[in-house]
């Protein structure tokens, strides 16, 4: 019952916002009308409070572009506002859950062309990723009259708008229930600019109904995930992928990790690792993992589990898909092998009593969620097909880097997402 009535008001506050009602947000946010209980306490703001790395990157004003070309900006102008409006801190809880519904609703419905968008393209996954962290900066700043669990509240509003919360699967007997999970741009001090096909793809796909290659009908969800260390640790992955895994009219029938890879192919990763080490590359918020290849390190929060596990996808028929770019399935793996203390690569799959460095792809985050997903499709529904694709590098940003899209941009990151939607299609054919 709360999870329908924080769909309604967060469908309430979408509706407010592409409405550009002045007082729709804080009224779908759930604040008193006027003539109803007293008002709110008096709301204060710290505007010096410390970003942390990740938005630290708000200060360069194509961040704050690519939200108003989105035409996303509206949350983030309005977000303090709401805030401001509630009394203790469940009454905070739900806002920020509301409005993250809202906000991945909105760039779910911009992406599928169902909302106006600016002139980005409407795929562009970088308006949602912006949008998103400046809210954080608005979350932070805030200074409500009673005690918050400021970390708590982040992780509500993270998942909410990330597509964790109030975005089930309808359960209609006779359509499948295909989950995938993409993520946001990443290595943004080399190119600001930077998207995710991932991330685009997942915006692209999430909710709709599809035909696969077998003829059945298909219903897919996507998240969207951070790429930060810290997270991971935390268990988002479990979290995003626990509640789709558990047997039910409402559990996928297919899980499907998704990250941006190689340039120009897609690779579907027969093995994923038990392991980070890909240091010295950092993450979003310019942490790094602990582990290097000559040191690969378990991630925090990991249960019990095999050193590789092995993808239950139909590798065949997902990789008859050829064009526009070729799809690999890759069954490279790095391990430090039983008895030995050096890691070699391994083009054909670990060896008996191996230890893990990366799987192929890798030793950084796109390998962690597919292993961490995998384990736990393991241990709550074994039969369940699940694995890892990854997708080409998205190329095409214009040379003047005052320039934030263009043709070739555009038309690769469509190229990209089309044919990730073509590759799930024929996930249903078998044999696996």
């Amino acid at each position: 019952m709360m999870v329908l009535r924080r769909a309604a008001l967060a469908a309430a506050l979408l509706g407010a916002l592409a409405a550009a009602l002045p007082a729709g947000p804080a009224l779908a946010a759930g604040a008193t009308p006027p003539g109803g209980a007293p008002a709110a306490p008096p709301c204060r703001t710290d505007p010096a409070v410390v970003p942390d790395a990740e938005q630290a990157r708000l200060a360069d004003p194509r961040t704050t572009a690519l939200v108003e070309r989105g035409e996303l900006d509206a949350f983030v102008r309005r977000f303090p506002a709401a805030l401001c409006t509630t009394r203790d801190a469940a009454g905070a809880d739900g806002l920020v859950r509301v409005w993250g519904e809202a906000l991945f609703a909105a760039a779910v419905e911009r992406a599928q062309g169902r909302r106006p968008g600016g002139d980005l393209a409407p795929g562009d996954d970088r308006p949602l990723y912006w949008a998103r962290l400046a809210m954080t900066v608005g979350l932070a700043r805030w200074q409500p009259e009673f005690p918050v669990d400021r970390d708590a509240l982040r992780t509500s509003f993270e998942d909410a708008s990330r597509g964790l919360t109030g975005n089930a699967f309808r359960g209609t007997p006779g359509v499948r229930r295909l989950f995938v999970s993409g993520f946001d741009p990443f290595g943004l001090d080399a190119e600001l600019r930077r998207a995710n096909p991932s991330g685009s793809a997942a915006l692209r796909l999430n909710g709709r109904r599809v035909t696969l290659a077998d003829g059945t009908r298909a219903e897919i969800r996507a998240v969207v995930l951070p790429v930060r260390y810290g997270d991971f640790d935390r268990g988002l992955v479990e979290r995003a992928y626990g509640p789709r895994m558990t047997p039910g009219p409402r559990a996928a029938d297919q899980i499907t990790s998704i990250s941006q890879g190689y340039p120009g192919l897609f690779t579907l990763e027969e093995w994923a690792a038990r392991a980070r080490s890909a240091d010295p590359y950092p993450d979003n918020a310019r942490a790094l993992s602990g582990g290097t290849r000559e040191h690969p390190v378990v991630p925090a929060g990991v249960g019990p589990g095999a050193e590789f596990i092995r993808t239950s996808l139909p590798t065949g028929p997902m990789t008859a898909v050829q064009a526009p770019f070729p799809v690999r399935l890759n069954g490279t793996v790095t391990e430090i092998p039983a008895g030995e203390t050096r890691p070699a690569d391994r083009p054909d799959g670990p060896t008996p009593g191996s230890r893990a460095v990366a799987g192929g792809g890798g030793g950084y985050l796109s390998n962690e969620v597919a292993y961490r997903s995998n384990r736990l499709r393991l241990e709550l529904n074994p039969g369940l097909p699940g694995g890892h694709l990854h997708t080409p590098v998205l190329t095409g940003l214009p040379a003047d880097p005052a320039e934030l899209t263009g043709p070739a941009f555009e038309e690769n990151e469509t190229a990209i997402a089309e044919q990730v939607l073509a590759v799930l299609r024929h996930s249903a054919d078998g044999p696996y």
